[in-house]
């Protein structure tokens, strides 16, 4: 991890670099991948799925067996873990409800909103080293409450052609509607064009690599919407000389190792905590699994030592993190300050994995310094807020001039027509 202390405000955008790839040859990639599955459907998406995951299939589709089979292999005491997690993404996102209510602008001028469900969502759902059955429920379960009619999902199978079974039992308990084993751009070109097998979708909702990053932004130019420009995973944190030097750095690991192109960031205040963390940060590494990727993802991490509460927030809301945790005895205070994060944590007990799990947040959140323009993945990503209005002979009396005077001063004349022959028919 490079440490930064005291660093002058001209080095700020170094430190808040992401780490970069070369996208040229990707995106040649994504984009031939993305034409063929538009062209040969189903039979490409298999040749794909031979290719990168090893798994010949016969059909694309998860059966009711395949479903009921992965009941029996998900212990019971994870299940409940699923359900419970579920039922608190459940409550949370109830919550955000969308009441319209008429409003009358002008005398005999009423307009409102509806908001409506979007007819058709995919949700991708990451498999490979961390098969995220977690995510699952952060995608579909505020799908079903939005009131979706159909929601497809595909994750890529394991060189068996199955499906990780937590993903099939937390689909099913979170109303999911049709599975398909398809993963990476394939997976997003399927549901983006539709195959034989896979139904086009109107908007495309999940993280992924780089890979599945540029196939959605690939995607999103002319076919379909998507959720977010997301990318590799990443955390800030910042801490005072209070902070637990032993949670920050489990905090900091638990991104690390989601891949080696993942980030973290550390903003002390104190040169004391900052070595402290350091230590305790090579010495839980040691412990870990998937230590060689997290370690990797070290190498383009950063922990920085500043003066001053002012200065690590500014640092921090440059930054723009995915996750922010704010481990600092005014936390309170400090969040007020917070304009551009995914989602934040307060205080030593509110650990980024409770967001990834079961506090009831969504943790599907714009990375990459996306979170200056976008939010986390919330009930209002499934819905269309429609416009409604209705004028009567009143309203045409308040606003009719109005709308005459401006359409003709934009040269308009079919519009300005358009309210005139209703002065008229009003008139006479």
């Amino acid at each position: 991890m490079k440490i930064y202390k005291y660093p002058p405000r001209e080095q700020w955008t170094q430190i808040t670099e992401r780490p970069r790839l070369d996208l040229t040859r990707l995106n040649e990639t994504v984009a031939g991948v993305l034409a063929d599955v538009k062209t040969r459907g189903d039979e490409a998406v298999k040749e794909y799925e031979l290719k990168f995951d090893k798994a010949r299939l016969e059909s694309l589709a998860v059966s009711e067996a395949e479903m009921d089979e992965a009941e029996k292999l998900v212990s019971n005491e994870l299940r409940d873990a699923i359900i419970l997690a579920h039922h608190n993404i459940k409550v949370f996102h109830i919550s955000q409800r969308f009441v319209g209510q008429k409003i009358k602008t002008q005398e005999g001028v009423n307009c409102w909103q509806k908001s409506v469900a979007i007819e058709r969502v995919g949700l991708y759902i990451p498999g490979g080293t961390a098969p995220l059955f977690s995510t699952v429920l952060m995608l579909a379960t505020p799908a079903k409450i939005a009131g979706c009619r159909e929601i497809v999902l595909c994750t890529p199978p394991n060189s068996e052609g199955k499906v990780n079974p937590a993903i099939l039992v937390a689909a099913r308990i979170a109303g999911v509607s049709k599975i398909f084993k398809a993963g990476g751009v394939q997976a997003i070109g399927a549901m983006a064009y539709g195959t034989e097998s896979v139904p086009k979708v109107f908007k495309i909702f999940g993280p992924g690599n780089q890979y599945v990053m540029a196939a959605k932004q690939h995607v999103s130019l002319d076919e379909v919407a998507i959720d977010m420009p997301a990318g590799p995973s990443e955390v800030c944190v910042l801490a005072d000389d209070k902070a637990n030097a032993e949670f920050v750095a489990a905090d900091l690991l638990s991104q690390a190792e989601h891949g080696i192109d993942s980030q973290v960031l550390l903003i002390t205040t104190s040169e004391t905590k900052l070595t402290e963390i350091q230590q305790e940060v090579e010495r839980q590494l040691e412990q870990l699994p998937r230590k060689e990727m997290a370690a990797k993802a070290l190498e383009n991490s950063r922990l920085v030592l500043v003066k001053t509460d002012d200065e690590m927030m500014e640092l921090c809301n440059r930054y723009a993190p995915e996750h922010l945790v704010i481990q600092t005895e005014n936390y309170e205070q400090l969040a007020d300050r917070v304009i551009n994060a995914g989602s934040v944590f307060l205080g030593k007990y509110a650990c980024e994995s409770a967001g990834d799990y079961a506090s009831g947040t969504n943790h599907t959140l714009p990375t990459h310094g996306y979170a200056t323009a976008y939010n986390g993945v919330n009930l209002d990503s499934y819905c269309r807020k429609i416009t409604f209005q209705h004028l009567t002979e009143e309203g045409i009396h308040q606003i009719g001039r109005a709308v005459e005077l401006m359409a003709e001063a934009e040269q308009l004349d079919a519009h300005k027509n358009a309210m005139s022959v209703r002065i008229r028919a009003i008139e006479n």
